[in-house]
């Protein structure tokens, strides 16, 4: 009875560490869903090692994206963007943002009131330069994206400020 019950233990521990433990350079990211704005995030993550990120970004977005860096305000490619279109993850191509909730904040930063898909984007805590904020990240690679603030727009009176460096965007 042990000798069953550690056997089923060890090809449960097996099972475990080869989904959450597989090397990083056998996980490629999705190739980029750029003209696909109706895509959800499938649960499925995006996990490469460091020396992939720093091969396939700028050095910018790696700062932004990989280190949680921000860009200077009024410096971003997308400010002070007024197209119609689709704004996607610079890293995986998750789209995230539409021109049609972006919005002029006044900040340098390209602010939206809502994202594409709620699950295209996660929050988290952020509790870093003696303030408490509420990051967001990208819910397939784990890129950070900005922040959201309670002081946005009609209807939801959310502002997600968002790094330029962070996104890519595709014109309808």
């Amino acid at each position: 009875m042990k000798r069953a019950l550690l056997l089923i233990l060890a090809v449960f521990v097996a099972l475990v560490a080869t989904r959450y433990l597989t090397p990083a350079s056998s996980v490629r990211a999705a190739t980029p869903v750029k003209g696909d704005p109706k895509m959800k995030w499938n649960g499925e993550k995006v996990v490469k090692s460091d020396d992939e990120w720093k091969k396939q970004l700028t050095p910018e977005q790696y700062k932004v994206c990989r280190k949680a860096g921000t860009e200077r305000a009024f410096t971003g490619a997308y400010w002070d963007n007024h197209e119609k279109g689709t704004y996607y993850c610079a890293a995986c191509g998750l789209p995230l943002f539409s021109s049609e909730t972006k919005f002029d904040s006044g900040t340098g930063w390209p602010s939206f009131w809502a994202p594409i898909h709620a699950e295209n984007v996660t929050n988290r805590e952020d509790n870093s330069l003696w303030s408490r904020r509420t990051e967001n990240v990208c819910s397939r690679c784990d890129s950070h994206l900005g922040h959201v603030f309670p002081d946005g727009p009609k209807p939801t009176g959310l502002r997600y400020c968002m790094n330029s460096a962070a996104l890519t965007f595709e014109k309808e």
